[in-house]
């Protein structure tokens, strides 16, 4: 899946070079610190992955990098751009988008309206055409199933509309919010896949994933998140062999 936009221009940074930074950043819910100052950093071209127990943050950061949720502290910082002086949509145009968790699609919509709301701000009929094309060729089931509406679809199949839709705005950076929650293991496997196929295609992405061995296996680099701090991180292969790790998250 080419990343090139018509009216967007690519990231300044290089491949290898760090594509969003964030340093410091504390989010607070009313009187609980959801984030107590977390330092994470993204290269441009790698996967990376957020792990950790529910509640701990994750979701948080995501929705706080596209601006949905409000920083108390803190700084994260995209191709050299302050994110905290953009709005949501801006946000996107700069090249992010997100895919929530629970998907978030149109049910009453049909696959092929749902994937153009992810183009809404495409003038050119023919590019639009274009990564609806590139899309299915990632997901060739939303193909056979473009004239269906998108709530009739199985759970796998919901989850891959929410990422074709993402795709659609052509990002720089996907930010995936849980992708395996509440799906088959066959689909799972397919989605991730095609995850990997869109990395390495060019598109930096940042994984929130609930399943630490699949997390660890696509990932280059990880996270771990603990009640709003950041507990561990490094390459995911020094992650998996490690105890506490295999102990906590791998069932080791």
């Amino acid at each position: 899946m080419k990343t090139v936009h018509p009216t967007r221009p690519e990231p300044k940074c290089k491949t290898g070079e760090v594509l969003l930074s964030i340093q410091g950043l504390a989010v607070s819910y009313g009187g609980i610190k959801a984030l107590k100052g977390i330092d994470l950093e993204v290269k441009r071209g790698e996967i990376v992955a957020m792990i950790g127990a529910n509640g701990a943050g994750k979701s948080t950061t995501l929705k706080t990098v596209v601006r949905l949720l409000p920083a108390s502290g803190g700084s994260i910082h995209y191709d050299g751009q302050n994110l905290a002086q953009k709005s949501v949509e801006e946000t996107v145009e700069a090249g992010i988008s997100l895919v929530p968790e629970g998907r978030a699609i149109f049910g009453g919509l049909t696959v092929k309206e749902n994937l153009e709301l992810g183009a809404f701000n495409h003038k050119n009929k023919a590019f639009m055409a274009e990564t609806v094309e590139d899309v299915v060729g990632l997901f060739p089931r939303l193909g056979e199933r473009m004239k269906q509406e998108a709530g009739t679809l199985s759970g796998g199949e919901q989850q891959m509309l929410a990422i074709g839709r993402a795709l659609m705005a052509r990002p720089a950076m996907l930010l995936l919010d849980e992708p395996s929650l509440g799906i088959a293991p066959k689909l799972v496997q397919q989605i991730f896949e095609a995850v990997a196929r869109v990395a390495a295609s060019g598109t930096t992405i940042l994984l929130v994933e609930q399943n630490t061995r699949l997390a660890l296996r696509y990932a280059k680099r990880a996270y771990v998140l603990r009640t709003g701090e950041i507990a561990m991180s490094g390459p995911s292969a020094e992650l998996a062999a490690n105890e506490e790790i295999q102990r906590a998250y791998l069932g080791g």
